[in-house]
């Protein structure tokens, strides 16, 4: 019997992960300009409903795993300094283009030719990320280096007594804030930008 190749089961495994995702997204309408715009104007509350989805459902599901399985955590370290700038990069790039990274490919997929300009821009911008990572490597990524914690291992408790509180917070944005309401992208700038 034939053993298949760990390296194209990977990919095969990828592919339809990748599949799933760029469907689900597209489904919550998070690969529409409007959608994300109306996030940042608090006009469209679906970005913050589905993040939050996804939040829970991943914390629940990664520590049930952890726990009941051993499967292991892969932690990423908690370079505070890169992850502000980072993070202000990313929110300003957002809020210009409308998308970000997984949302704008769905977005091409969707066929909204203005995503391809913010897709050649996250090239780009790898790119020189790229080339000055010895620079940041050397002078960001050592400030404020908490190295590979979790919140739970800094406070001695367990995750579950973060994660059940967190999906009570879920619940009330769910209550308290809608999701796409009829009209909401009225007066969002670019309106005539992205398809419907």
């Amino acid at each position: 019997m034939l053993k298949a190749d760990p390296n194209i089961l990977n990919l095969v495994y990828g592919l339809l992960t990748g599949l799933v995702f760029g469907f689900l997204l597209q489904r919550a309408t998070v690969t529409r300009f409007r959608t994300i715009v109306g996030q940042l104007l608090w006009a469209d509350h679906t970005v913050l409903r589905t993040m939050f989805t996804a939040v829970v459902v991943g914390a629940i599901g990664v520590y049930a795993m952890h726990q009941m399985w051993d499967v292991p955590l892969h932690i990423k370290p908690a370079t505070l300094l890169a992850n502000v700038i980072g993070g202000v990069i990313f929110g300003i790039g957002m809020a210009i283009l409308g998308y970000c990274p997984g949302t704008g490919l769905g977005a091409i997929g969707e066929g909204s030719r203005h995503a391809i300009f913010g897709f050649v821009g996250m090239l780009v911008g790898a790119a020189i990320y790229a080339e000055a990572y010895p620079w940041i490597s050397t002078n960001i990524l050592p400030v404020a280096n908490l190295g590979k914690v979790t919140i739970p291992d800094q406070t001695g408790l367990s995750p579950w007594f973060f994660i059940v509180p967190l999906i009570g917070i879920a619940l009330i944005v769910f209550a308290v804030l809608p999701g796409r309401r009829e009209g909401a992208d009225r007066g969002l700038p670019g309106k005539t930008l992205a398809p419907a």
